[in-house]
């Protein structure tokens, strides 16, 4: 009976009801608990921040889109190399690191849970061994059905039912958590040569809009009783004036009253731009987050910019093609059959380019003019706005309006002049930044219930330990030691295990994939549905019969159950 005993320790956990008390934490074989025998192993926090394990609400770090990202930039994959150290892999790649890159990067950040964005599902099997090499995190996995050819059939037929029994079966086969619309049917064009430019056009083929794929699948959705709502990349993502598409997709989300959120808009900087032309490109945070503050059943993340080389990657092929014909790089396109599609190309986000320095600044503005923390969560879309590496720095400059005005002075000069943020005096406390890193995330995920993002007793012993003193540190002036604290955990704890020690990981993880598994009526299962069996018969490379996942793909499977509701 493995215990651990955590003295000292000053506990901000808002899942909780804990804003900043000095407590002891008691965990027995990996959970926590009341408390502790004798002989439990001691440590002793100092009184430094104690939080819950970080959770990543929207990352791309698994899957083959991921891996196409690595191996067509081999200069990104010469930076970032470790040598094999104790324990530790041998790792590369600075945006698009390895897995087990990407695993001890966040461990040494205090991250524990991750959720992979975008998953095919006709490539989940590459995804799920992705995970298992991602072994300090437990991972789930939005899976994709923008371009699904059956849920097209189904929102074309107004037929909800049937578009949930195919969002159950897939889940279930592909071993999913979510539902992820990435530019509903505009991928799908792609694949005719056209894309949709408003939730209004007509998807060729099918004669379907947007607007209809979207309100079809947060009502099957609902139906199914996921644990997440439906996880939204909006229409016309990066394009000037975009955010009246976003908007109107906001205002289509109804108040179901049902759960903690109705519609994830994920990476919102990015649909949040007003202007024409990349020469008038504006901020328009303001019209996003008051539509956001007034509108509970709406949850967002940041998807903030950073300076610097990354890579961008997203099932958006169409938003990809633009993106190549702008910076004329190298580009990669890729076709899932029946399902969805994805785009790659590597990009420089520059001081120098006030398109640039306007998109910095308006992930900020969203999270500083977000009234409610859980409504805003801090990602940065990894790694299409940065490397999740930089949440330190982004949560700085959330907490120091001094370090804000201080990056201000290195901006294209006429950066002021197109975005609000400089007027904003708002700072984030240690509380709201709690929020915005793990306890809103797994609220928005629906995933509390299996013991995330809280110290509760009962909860895992998932724990970050930084070296910071909240009650000596003022962080909008001393915002470098901020930036530092939160860039190197004192202590990583997964499951009641040290996993990372002052910035090294120092035992082999043991992952968890978290994934849903919705029970249906007989008369719904597809498994055995003539029309449904007929896809795969008629357009599918594999047979019906190859391809779910099999269990030997999850060592250690999580499966959350759900009931439908018809």
């Amino acid at each position: 009976m493995a215990e651990l005993l955590i003295r000292n320790a000053f506990v901000i956990d808002p899942l909780s009801g804990i804003r900043g008390e000095i407590k002891d934490i008691a965990i027995r074989d990996g959970k926590i608990v009341e408390d502790t025998g004798a002989n439990a192993e001691v440590i002793d926090a100092q009184g430094c921040l104690t939080l819950p394990g970080g959770i990543d609400s929207h990352s791309h770090v698994c899957g083959t889109k991921v891996n196409f990202g690595r191996y067509m930039s081999p200069e990104d994959m010469r930076a970032g190399r470790t040598s094999r150290k104790g324990v530790m892999h041998v790792t590369s790649g600075y945006s698009v690191p390895t897995t087990f890159g990407n695993s001890y990067r966040y461990s040494t950040m205090g991250y524990t849970t991750v959720l992979e964005g975008a998953m095919a599902p006709l490539e989940a099997r590459h995804t799920h061994e992705e995970f298992t090499a991602t072994p300090h995190q437990d991972m789930l996995a939005n899976t994709l059905f923008d371009g699904n050819w059956s849920v097209m059939e189904a929102v074309r037929d107004k037929d909800v039912k049937r578009a949930a029994a195919v969002v159950a079966w897939t889940l279930a086969a592909v071993k999913g958590f979510a539902i992820k619309l990435t530019n509903p049917g505009g991928t799908e064009a792609w694949g005719f040569g056209k894309d949709v430019h408003s939730i209004h056009d007509t998807v060729p083929h099918f004669g379907v809009t947007p607007a209809e794929i979207i309100d079809t699948m947060i009502r099957a959705n609902e139906i199914l009783n996921l644990p997440h709502s439906v996880h939204l990349h909006c229409n016309n993502l990066g394009v000037p004036g975009n955010y009246q598409t976003t908007l109107e997709t906001i205002e289509r989300v109804p108040d179901l009253h049902a759960r903690r959120q109705t519609l994830y808009l994920t990476h919102a900087q990015f649909h949040s731009y007003g202007g024409s032309t990349w020469k008038d490109i504006s901020s328009k945070s303001e019209d996003i987050a008051r539509m956001v503050n007034a509108r509970p059943q709406v949850a967002i993340d940041m998807g903030q910019v950073m300076f610097g080389r990354t890579t961008t990657m997203t099932a958006d092929g169409p938003m990809e093609f633009k993106l190549y014909m702008l910076h004329q790089n190298k580009w990669s396109n890729h076709d899932v059959e029946l399902e969805t599609g994805s785009g790659i190309i590597p990009v420089f986000y520059s001081r120098k380019s006030l398109v640039n320095c306007v998109m910095w600044a308006i992930g900020l503005e969203l999270a500083l003019l977000t009234r409610d923390p859980w409504q805003c969560m801090l990602s940065t879309d990894n790694p299409n706005g940065a490397p999740f590496i930089k949440y330190p720095e982004i949560i700085a400059l959330l907490m120091s309006r001094r370090f804000r005005d201080r990056e201000s002075e290195l901006l294209e000069p006429r950066t002021g002049h197109y975005v609000p943020l400089f007027a904003i005096d708002r700072e984030l406390d240690w509380y709201e930044i709690a929020v915005m890193t793990r306890a809103a995330q797994a609220k928005a995920l629906g995933i509390t219930s299996i013991g995330k993002g809280h110290l509760s007793p009962g909860a895992e012993a998932d724990i970050a330990i930084y070296p910071l003193k909240p009650q000596e540190i003022d962080p909008s002036a001393e915002y470098k030691q901020v930036m530092a604290g939160f860039g190197k955990t004192r202590y990583t704890i997964k499951r009641g295990r040290v996993v990372s020690r002052d910035g090294e990981v120092v035992v082999e993880g043991a992952n968890s994939t978290i994934w849903t598994k919705a029970r249906i009526p007989p008369e719904l299962d597809l498994s055995s549905d003539p029309e449904f069996v007929k896809k795969f018969e008629q357009y599918y490379t594999v047979r019906m019969s190859n391809y779910p996942v099999q269990d030997v793909y999850l060592p250690r499977g999580v499966c959350i159950g759900t009931e439908a509701s018809l």
